[in-house]
């Protein structure tokens, strides 16, 4: 008996435990700008491009880290979904579920991107295991508030945090949103995924998730 003990710690011991490729915080934008409908496909959206078998298969390969937040002007972010380690496809279909499930505040606020990118910062204390740490912002919307994106985008490049976005251009020949999140939002080592208008975010979550998640992010 006391050999099958030692013989099952030895084996625990060589056997290391997953690591965790990447916490990847999804800060989703439900300011004034996102009308009822639109935040539906925000959130199916994105419940949709986690359950995709490519991107359930990348989430469960490297152990990663997810939470959603959801952000809109001074002093308007929220927690929506606590970090959740995706090991298996189960994990992703609860977070995904999850996702899906959630109602939105009834009420509306402005666009402050910069406390948004700050308030994700603070959270990554909870995953520090992992290789790397990414805040994954969405919006509609260029900052109209509080005007401390220029901070919070050095603040990011300080701790190593890498800021990828998604610009939902309602303009759908337009991507000046997109080049003020190039200018503006994104860290030196971050990209823009551009939505064409609210109803091509579920294609260009899916997207921007595959090229986190299945690429270096550095």
């Amino acid at each position: 008996m006391l050999r099958a003990l030692i013989a099952l710690a030895m084996a625990c011991l060589a056997s290391p435990v997953p690591a965790c490729d990447t916490a990847l915080l999804l800060a989703v934008d439900e300011s004034g700008s996102i009308d009822p409908d639109e935040y539906v496909l925000e959130t199916t959206g994105l419940a949709n491009a986690l359950e995709s078998p490519d991107i359930l298969e990348a989430l469960v390969r490297g152990q990663v880290a997810l939470t959603l937040v959801h952000w809109s002007g001074v002093g308007k972010q929220r927690i929506s979904l606590p970090w959740a380690r995706m090991t298996t496809p189960e994990d992703v279909a609860i977070f995904a579920d999850a996702a899906r499930a959630l109602k939105r505040p009834r009420e509306y606020s402005d666009t402050a991107i910069g406390e948004a990118v700050r308030f994700s910062l603070r959270q990554f204390d909870e995953v520090g295991d992992c290789d790397q740490q990414v805040i994954d912002v969405s919006g509609d919307g260029r900052e109209n508030a509080n005007r401390s994106l220029p901070q919070a985008r050095a603040e990011a490049e300080a701790l190593g945090v890498t800021v990828n976005a998604i610009a939902i251009e309602i303009n759908e020949t337009s991507h000046d949103l997109s080049l003020y999140f190039q200018e503006r939002v994104i860290t030196s080592d971050g990209f823009v995924e551009t939505a064409l208008g609210t109803a091509d975010y579920p294609r260009a979550i899916k997207a921007k998730l595959l090229r986190e998640l299945t690429k270096p992010v550095s």
